[in-house]
């Protein structure tokens, strides 16, 4: 390692000792700093939000959808999730967000992308919890069916793929 090269690691290190947050509750806080929107966050609930509003939601999926194992009460829980970051982005789109020099701080292509992806996976969780409570009943029940759809307009055989 050169000169210069040691003296910046030993000023980090040095450095890294003084600073930082210490504290479990300033490192709480510290996880959301780089948020943006949070519509891809590990975390459903995020600062700032209204957690009895989201455990209200859970409940009335809960009596709404009536799950009694364990497979069911995670599909529920999936669709809340995805739900509540549903309910999130839908606000942004209205602009209930932080906005920066007029324009709002997120692309909308990503944004709609967004949406989409958490839409398909309220879906994907309701049949698949659909199928479940089908099978629990008794109820003979076909496999899933998958669709490939290409909307490109290239032929393939003679026949629009």
């Amino acid at each position: 390692m050169n000169e210069t090269s040691q003296k910046q690691v030993e000023a980090n290190q040095e450095n890294g000792l003084k600073g930082g947050v210490k504290t479990a509750e300033g490192k709480a806080i510290s996880r959301y700093n780089a948020l943006k929107h949070g519509l891809l966050s590990k975390e459903v609930f995020i600062q700032g939000e209204n957690e009895d509003e989201l455990l209200e939601l859970e409940k009335r999926l809960r009596s709404e959808l009536k799950p009694t194992t364990e497979l069911e009460l995670l599909l529920i829980d999936r669709i809340a999730g995805n739900v509540w970051r549903l309910k999130r982005a839908l606000g942004m789109e209205k602009g209930e967000v932080i906005s920066s020099g007029g324009g709002l701080m997120y692309d909308c292509e990503k944004f709609f992308r967004y949406e989409a992806m958490l839409e398909r996976s309220i879906f994907k969780a309701m049949h698949e919890l659909q199928r479940q409570q089908m099978v629990r009943n008794g109820n003979n029940v076909p496999p899933p069916i998958a669709l490939e759809i290409d909307v490109s307009g290239e032929k393939e055989n003679g026949f629009v793929s």
